[in-house]
């Protein structure tokens, strides 16, 4: 009988360590000898990091050749439970059956998803653009919102959570609102930071030309204010004031996949699990755990991998050639990082680009809005649905970012 790896998620993260796993079985003239298989509702590579943006038609390629020419099979489903000791997943397929699914290696890329406390309102009336679905449903609202009489809660969005999502989303929202509304409308976009600034995970140097985009931008930042209520025409928020608003677009936070809490051992405070230098769960090493779902130092300087497409690329390209390369007869690789990047798209402003972990301003305005936009376009998407292509540039060592 074959040794299977599986794959669970076909995230940016799922998606090359699929990749790297197949090329490390190629390499090593063991095709045929092991089942490479990743599990996920549809084999579709969701483009998470546009969701803010709406042309939704390019948000999720389908990966189903990509998979077939390097010899992974996709299995249509979703684990439900993992049993790490008996090395056994319980899947729920695309026709609702339970089926039991045995693996030698498993690779864990299942992601996050956003966390949602427990506010009264947020659940009822608060949007967000998690997931792709969850982005089509605010695009539909924000397009309805045309055909409701005018007033000052129609015309404003609060944008819940001044990080780098709830920037880029905030940002985005005033030329939509003027698209639906018409370039006329009175419109009101506010962002709310519980922090005492802007971009809080940041950092300070950066800060000025994100201030000033914002504003340019027209929206208005409202720091040392969380949200306390939502309901159907306004946000009450920690400093008392209330803000009329039909859309309250929800970005405060992530948390790891609900799967990562059935891997017993260290996890820290998203609910990553804590991995080696190889990526394996510390308590069960025939379990590999990339992207989202995976706490791993990215240097020996103390910086820890984020919850970001970035570093998913490399994470899952390591995770998946080491859970091969333990089969087959190949080196294991250790997991290395240490060039931190980020680029976020601002508007009409441009974006801002900086290197490193104190986030030195590098570029901004339309020369950094030309690379968001090669980065959110190009880079990001999975290659073409040819083996000796893809192997190219799966390789665990490969730099991510030059």
């Amino acid at each position: 009988m074959n040794q299977k790896i599986v794959i669970v998620g076909c995230g940016f993260a799922g998606m090359w360590a699929a990749i790297s796993a197949a090329r490390a079985v190629y390499l090593a003239g063991k095709c045929g000898e092991l089942e490479i298989i990743s599990i996920s509702p549809t084999p579709h590579l969701h483009i998470r990091p546009r969701f803010y943006e709406t042309v939704f038609n390019e948000m999720a390629p389908d990966i189903s050749e990509l998979l077939k020419v390097i010899g992974v099979q996709h299995h249509p489903g979703t684990v439900v439970k993992i049993d790490a000791a008996r090395q056994e997943l319980e899947v729920v397929n695309f026709d609702g059956k339970h089926t039991t699914l045995a693996f030698d290696r498993l690779v864990l890329a299942t992601g996050s998803q956003l966390f949602l406390p427990n506010l009264p309102g947020i659940k009822e009336y608060s949007f967000n653009v998690d997931q792709l679905s969850c982005a089509i449903e605010l695009d539909e609202h924000l397009q309805a919102l045309s055909t409701k009489p005018e007033s000052i809660a129609r015309n404003t969005v609060v944008v819940a959570g001044g990080g780098f999502t709830g920037l880029e989303t905030a940002a985005d929202m005033p030329g939509r609102l003027r698209n639906i509304l018409g370039s006329d409308a009175n419109i009101q976009v506010v962002v709310l930071e519980r922090e005492s600034d802007i971009g809080p995970d940041l950092g300070p140097v950066p800060r000025p030309c994100i201030t000033e985009a914002l504003a340019e931008c027209g929206v208005e930042v409202k720091t040392s204010a969380a949200v306390v209520a939502i309901d159907a025409e306004s946000v009450l928020i920690s400093t008392g004031e209330r803000i009329a608003t039909n859309t309250v677009v929800w970005t405060a936070g992530a948390r790891a996949n609900g799967l990562a809490a059935q891997i017993e051992g260290e996890h820290d405070a998203f609910g990553r699990i804590q991995v080696d230098a190889y990526l394996r769960a510390n308590s069960a090493k025939s379990i590999f755990v990339t992207g989202d779902m995976a706490r791993a130092a990215t240097d020996h300087e103390g910086h820890v991998a984020l919850m970001s497409c970035q570093h998913a690329l490399s994470l899952g390209r390591v995770a998946g050639h080491n859970a091969a390369a333990e089969l087959v007869g190949l080196p294991v690789h250790p997991y290395s990082q240490p060039k931190y990047v980020t680029c976020l798209d601002l508007g009409p402003w441009g974006a801002l680009y900086t290197e490193g972990w104190d986030r030195q301003v590098k570029m901004t305005r339309q020369e950094a809005k030309a690379l968001k936009r090669a980065i959110n376009t190009q880079w990001i998407y999975p290659p073409e649905a040819d083996r000796e292509a893809a192997f190219a540039i799966a390789n665990p060592d490969y730099v991510i970012v030059p």
